[in-house]
């Protein structure tokens, strides 16, 4: 998720997620952006503390800032959304298989982005803001 849009870029399903799985994203979304971030804010799950993770943001020049341990208030973004993502989601769907829940997760991100104003967005969506932004840098 993008701190500064609200945009979620991306959510992995899967059973388990470890550092490749993170690797794996993070090159997707490389490629349908052509770029990578210049910092991610990440916590110290054991996917984001791997030697494939450390090695991608290393080749790509990206620095990982870390949460100090038992410290969530370092990122209260992510847990924003984390919270709402699990009240509007994770606890009101049943999931029946992996495609399931793939179908359902992506359908909220899918809202999320683009139909649900945020307050902190001055009430605009995610990809309205994202969108408001780009035509700001073209002026």
């Amino acid at each position: 998720m993008d701190n500064v849009s609200r945009y979620c870029h991306a959510i992995r399903v899967g059973k388990s997620i470890k550092g490749i799985d993170v690797v794996e994203v993070m090159e997707q979304l490389k490629q349908h952006n052509n770029c990578v971030p210049k910092r991610i804010q990440v916590d110290n799950g054991s996917e984001f503390i791997s030697k494939d993770f450390d090695r991608w943001a290393y080749e790509n020049k990206v620095i990982l800032d870390y949460s100090r341990p038992g410290k969530p208030t370092d990122n209260p973004f992510i847990e924003s959304f984390n919270g709402s993502f699990r009240d509007e989601c994770l606890n009101t769907s049943w999931f029946f298989s992996l495609e399931d829940a793939y179908d359902k997760i992506n359908n909220w991100v899918q809202e999320y982005n683009h139909f649900r104003p945020h307050s902190s967005l001055k009430e605009m969506t995610p990809a309205e803001f994202v969108e408001d932004y780009l035509d700001e840098q073209q002026i």
